[in-house]
């Protein structure tokens, strides 16, 4: 991994929670954290929607828009070479989102690359990357995260949570109570965590107790050297280490690690 000394200078190490992330001066990196490297992801990607990883592997979603192609992408996680690549499309929904893995599953949904539309909730296999299942939505899903109890679907903007049980059948609809427009979304130790934009380029990533949705915590985020907000896309956690896949191709993966929790 590379260590980007000018990011890791301007990361800022301040708290801030609740409403005031959308009201507050925004920081150049994470609230809180500090940045420890940044992995260059050496491999054909086209506007990134979502982003996970285990031990060996990070998986990307991007959709190509002129093509009207959707993928998710493997790397390798110590190198971020890439590795292979699977192409999915549902009949006219080809925009894969925000993708969450849980056991040896990947889910991605697939949507129409518009909003109050259509998409599929689809499972896959993460060794084979072989398409396991497809759940049917009728509305735009932008990101989902999954727990052994069922998945979280966030419409677009997420606006709408939809939750589902194992079988994949709906079993309750949330309004967010945050203004955070959530790209990623994903279970960590027990709580939801959404992350995505506030503003041109200022975003922000929210912890929530599930099943209550009560706000725990808030960390603002600001943007890349590139201009581009950290929260633009892709993220995932693993303790308290935080990863973030925000640009399109030529894309990065930016390591924070998490204070004050």
């Amino acid at each position: 991994m590379i260590l980007d000394r000018v990011l890791a200078a301007s990361a800022a190490i301040l708290l801030l929670t609740g409403a005031a992330t959308a009201t507050r001066a925004q920081p150049d990196g994470v609230e809180r954290a500090r940045l420890v490297d940044v992995l260059p992801l050496n491999g054909e990607l086209f506007h990134v929607q979502g982003m996970d990883l285990d031990a060996r592997h990070i998986w990307v979603t991007s959709v190509d828009t002129r093509e009207h192609r959707g993928y998710i992408h493997q790397f390798d996680r110590r190198s971020g070479k890439f590795e292979r690549r699977l192409e999915i499309i549902d009949g006219v929904r080809y925009h894969p989102g925000g993708m969450a893995m849980h056991g040896g599953s990947i889910w991605v949904p697939v949507a129409e690359y518009r909003a109050n539309s259509s998409a599929v909730l689809v499972e896959i296999d993460k060794k084979t990357l072989t398409i396991r299942r497809k759940i049917s939505v009728a509305d735009h899903i932008g990101c989902v995260a999954a727990s052994g109890r069922g998945l979280v679907a966030g419409n677009w903007d997420s606006r709408l949570l939809y939750v589902f049980n194992r079988r994949g059948r709906q079993v309750r609809v949330i309004q967010n109570p945050s203004p955070t427009r959530y790209q990623d979304m994903k279970f960590e130790q027990g709580r939801l965590v959404g992350s995505g934009a506030l503003g041109p380029k200022a975003g922000a990533i929210d912890w929530f107790a599930w099943p209550s949705m009560t706000l725990m915590d808030s960390r603002a985020a600001g943007a890349t050297d590139r201009g581009v907000r950290y929260t633009e896309e892709g993220m995932a956690l693993q303790g308290r280490d935080l990863y973030l896949v925000p640009e399109d191709g030529p894309s990065r993966m930016f390591r924070f690690k998490l204070t004050g929790r």
